[in-house]
């Protein structure tokens, strides 16, 4: 068995791929997107997984790589191959080489020609290949920058993806119409480009007259990714609000510890989204909370102080939750307190107007 999960970002179409095996919870990543490591790094952290490392397909030309800030936030390596130039890495790999995550492993396979350091991830069971922008869904990736060349991919395909099981699932870096993966058999018959009876010079005439324009993102994503997504001195790291130790899930919501809370509640507006009948009831509720009955916030957004962040709070923290998010997409700062009033009473901290 395998844990695995693909991920999207919608802004480059790219898919990264987490992989772990359920019994060691040892994990891989496999291209990983900036602005999506807050992300990656809660779901990491919900599964109790421990990232081993980070895997590169290539040096990216249309975003930059998450791989330097999970290094940052998790202690993971940075693995990629030897021919791809970036500088930085904890491991360089070369055609062949394994990366293993507890009992399973990766096979490195060189699929050169979008560009001249690309590498296929073949899973140990050939259940799975990750082909990265060398082979994509009824395409691939193009071949006319970054030391291209249409030849050398059309021989990488045939020689070291073709060559797999027909049944081998195919998991591409990207996808632009909706398509999350294939098949080695489906991708032989039917891509257009390269399938069928389709030989090295039909191909090689196809790709020399695409005529793309270079992707939006090049000349910030490549450099970049050159150093392994280390983030130039400018460039602000994602995840957003820093007024807290605040932990960001997987579904996108922002949440902070009632302990903390307990010990800032003067920096703080909390904000009880309860009916009135529960501020009042056996949980009570935290000193100095604003009462705001959620089915009302809509209608009050612009009355809210905004000189200080927001800690919103129910019962369980399911309906505070939906507070929260009305709460940022009105601009403010706000957490929803993790586990509400029933985690707050749980681990001994004051309440007003509650019963024992």
């Amino acid at each position: 068995m395998i844990l695995f999960r693909q991920l999207f970002d919608q802004q480059s179409s790219t898919y990264s791929y987490l992989l772990a095996d359920p019994a060691t919870r040892e994990a891989v990543l496999i291209d990983p997107v900036f602005e999506q490591v807050p992300r990656e790094v809660a779901l990491i952290r919900e599964l109790g997984l421990t990232l081993l490392c980070t895997l590169e397909t290539h040096v990216h030309a249309d975003h930059v790589t998450g791989a330097w800030l999970l290094r940052e936030a998790l202690g993971s390596r940075i693995v990629l191959a030897a021919a791809g130039g970036a500088s930085g890495a904890d491991r360089e790999l070369r055609h062949g080489d394994l990366v293993r995550f507890g009992g399973r492993s990766l096979e490195a396979r060189a699929t050169p020609g979008h560009t001249n350091g690309c590498m296929s991830y073949v899973l140990d069971d050939h259940g799975m290949v990750f082909t990265g922008d060398a082979l994509l869904i009824r395409g691939c990736g193009r071949t006319d920058f970054q030391e291209g060349s249409a030849r050398l991919l059309y021989r990488s395909i045939h020689e070291q993806i073709f060559t797999l099981p027909e049944e081998c699932t195919v998991y591409p870096g990207h996808d632009y119409g909706g398509s999350t993966a294939s098949s080695v058999g489906e991708e032989r018959r039917f891509n257009p480009r390269l399938g069928g009876a389709i030989r090295e010079e039909d191909f090689a005439g196809y790709m020399d007259n695409l005529g793309l324009a270079h992707p939006k993102l090049m000349d910030k994503a490549v450099p970049a990714n050159k150093h392994c997504g280390k983030p130039a001195v400018d460039m602000p790291a994602p995840g957003g609000q820093d007024w807290a130790p605040l932990r960001l899930t997987y579904a996108g919501l922002r949440e902070i510890d009632p302990q903390w809370v307990e010990e800032h509640r003067g920096e703080v507006l909390v904000l009880d989204v309860r009916e009135p009948g529960e501020f009042d009831s056996v949980l009570g509720h935290i000193a100095g909370a604003l009462l705001l009955p959620l089915g009302e916030l809509g209608g009050k957004l612009d009355t809210l102080p905004r000189d200080r962040p927001v800690v919103a709070v129910c019962r369980s923290g399911a309906r505070s939750a939906r507070a929260t998010q009305m709460l940022e997409q009105a601009g403010l700062r706000v957490a929803n307190l993790a586990g509400g009033m029933l985690r707050w009473r749980a681990q001994g901290l004051a309440v007003e107007a509650g019963g024992e």
